[in-house]
């Protein structure tokens, strides 16, 4: 059940004080999946969590996520492969370990071996297109972090890549809640900084009709 039938197990160890306690008092390693359905917009509050899985669960509450993006998962089964990217840059985690191959030069099939993989992920209900011309019709969004463009909302995103994950998907929680009719966003830099913001964006862009 842990494995999901797969050879490997993936391990994490979180840095939030409550997580730690948690794990402290249970003296066990804990198995869990992620707090939101299968392709849905992440979590990263208790009311979010609600929202997606339903009011009768019982949530523990450690604040808002601040990191906001979901963590940098590598296998380590044989040579470094980066099955997902994070917040960590992955120049800083080649300085400690060395080389790491992507998902697209390894040998291996990694499909399956990682969540957030799937080609499309991380989704608003509101249809999001990753674009620097946001559509001229309709009721929508525009989230910038450089350049500014005519849009019914338009909100500034940090410029820092830190601060950016750590906003993107409250904002997105809270455009969903607008009932527009789309969510455009400026692509961020293409830059190992940005490598994690632009992959949630990437699986959670869907085209605009």
């Amino acid at each position: 059940i842990v494995t999901a039938g797969l050879p490997t197990v993936g391990l994490r160890m979180p840095a939030h004080p409550v997580a730690l306690e948690l794990l402290r008092e249970a003296g066990i390693p804990i198995a869990a999946p992620s707090a939101n359905r299968f392709t849905g917009l992440s979590p990263t509050t208790a009311a979010h969590v609600r929202q997606s899985l339903g009011e009768d669960l019982f949530v523990l509450d450690g604040g808002p996520s601040a990191v906001g993006i979901e963590s940098t998962v590598l296998s380590l089964a044989g040579a470094p492969v980066l099955l997902r990217p994070g917040s960590i840059p992955l120049p800083d985690l080649e300085a400690l370990i060395g080389p790491i191959q992507s998902p697209a030069s390894a040998a291996e099939d990694t499909s399956h071996l990682s969540p957030g993989q799937h080609p499309r992920h991380y989704q608003p209900r509101t249809p999001l297109s990753l674009t620097s011309d946001p559509p001229s019709a309709g009721n929508g969004a525009y989230l910038f972090w450089h350049r500014e463009r005519p849009a019914v909302h338009t909100i500034r995103m940090p410029a820092d890549p830190a601060g950016y994950a750590a906003l993107l998907y409250r904002t997105l929680h809270h455009l969903d809640t607008l009932h527009l009719d789309w969510i455009a966003v400026e692509p961020p830099p293409d830059t190992p900084e940005w490598a994690g913001i632009r992959d949630r964006l990437t699986r959670a862009a869907t085209r605009i009709e």
